[in-house]
């Protein structure tokens, strides 16, 4: 099983490490639609809109977009694997609740 997650985690950071450099520049539909309804704007108000992986890269830089990709990855990994930690299920902790 341990192989299984390192491969996951070994295969995200190559996609967005590197598959990130080919992807499109012209906007999604997700940001043609933010653009053409004025949310766009707006967003550069909010706490986060000029956070240093805001718009896909670090600080604003393009050709650290790859970085962004990786940062993102290793952030989500670890939130999700502290809340699988915290959540998981216990031995023992089952069969205390069905004798009681």
């Amino acid at each position: 099983m341990k192989r299984f997650f390192l491969g996951f985690a070994v295969v995200s950071l190559l996609l967005a490490g590197v598959v990130s450099y080919f992807a499109d520049s012209d906007p999604d539909g997700l940001d043609h639609v933010t653009e053409q309804h004025g949310i766009a704007e707006h967003a550069q108000d909010h706490p986060l809109g000029g956070g240093p992986l805001a718009d896909y890269a670090v600080a604003g830089d393009d050709r650290l977009t790859g970085l962004a990709g990786v940062v993102g990855v290793v952030l989500t990994l670890a939130v999700a694997g502290g809340l699988f930690w915290l959540l998981r299920r216990r031995k023992g902790v089952d069969s205390d609740a069905k004798s009681g």
